[in-house]
């Protein structure tokens, strides 16, 4: 049976409890339940805190486990990302008090406050840069600098607004995008049954970003049509009753769908409607 860590609390819980759930797997009624079994999808499920995932895979102790891919770097466990999951998505950068670094060489000599130890000094060795010290906080790390603890401090930065109110403003490319990953053992075969919770897991997110159009068009228009709507493979193009028309069935990318309509309508055809996908396997 696949052993599987699941974030416990957090903002990733909900979201893979939830996504776990659209790929046929049982979910827990009861949020005090940390173990639960699922002896028909052949998986167990264990509701760990998300910092622990990470070590909890690499040592062994479960096969797979859902944490940020953030998390993942910071853990410093022989665990690696298997399949990306689309939702939990962060960015991280270095602040500085406004007007006094614009890039990360500026940092040499500095002391920096950071959640994310390992990650931070990891990022900072690859590059050469040199520093006084990573002071490592739980929680808010944007009142560091004020207090004298660090000149600069590494965090999740989504609007900047949080920072600004400390007085301080982000500066260089990003340290690391971050999402929620599906984390397996380093140097290892993958386990027995990861493959059905992967490709699973796969289908949710192709079900998620993805509709079912269907479309009537004439046959001389086909090849117009079909040029605006490739589809993953190809698309499904059946005759109609009346046989100057064709119907036509394909996948569209969610975000792209009203203006694909808009398109297909320029182009001639007609009856078209859209249809969201519960799941799938490509």
């Amino acid at each position: 049976m696949l052993r599987v860590a699941v974030p416990n609390k957090g903002s990733l819980s909900e979201p893979a409890v939830e996504m776990l759930s659209e790929a046929g797997y049982r979910k827990r009624r009861d949020t005090r339940e940390l173990v639960l079994p699922d002896p028909e999808n052949g998986v167990e499920f264990f509701f760990l805190r998300p910092r622990d995932i990470a070590v909890y895979v690499g040592a062994g102790t479960v096969d797979v486990g859902i944490t940020g891919r953030d998390l993942l770097l910071d853990s410093g466990s022989p665990a690696v990302e298997h399949l990306p999951l689309g939702f939990g998505r962060s960015t991280f950068h270095f602040a500085a008090p406004v007007g006094t670094m614009t890039e990360h060489t500026d940092i040499s000599g500095r002391r920096i406050a950071t959640s994310y130890a390992i990650l931070v000094e990891n990022y900072l060795a690859e590059r050469g840069i040199v520093h006084s010290g990573v002071v490592r906080l739980d929680g808010a790390v944007e009142t560091a600098v004020r207090l004298g603890v660090a000149d600069v401090v590494a965090d999740v930065v989504e609007t900047g607004t949080t920072l600004r109110a400390a007085g301080l403003e982000v500066f260089g490319e990003p340290i690391l995008e971050s999402e929620a990953v599906l984390v397996r053992r380093a140097g290892e075969e993958p386990p027995a049954g990861l493959d059905v919770l992967a490709r699973r897991l796969q289908g949710v997110l192709t079900a998620r970003q993805y509709v079912l159009m269907d479309y009537d068009v004439p046959l001389e228009l086909v090849d117009r049509a079909v040029a605006v709507t490739p589809g993953l493979e190809s698309p499904t193009v059946s005759p109609l009753h009346d046989q100057g028309w064709a119907a036509v069935r394909v996948m569209v990318r969610r975000d792209e769908t009203n203006k694909v309509m808009d398109e297909l309508y320029a182009v001639g055809a007609r009856a078209i409607l859209v249809t969201s996908i519960h799941a799938c396997r490509l």
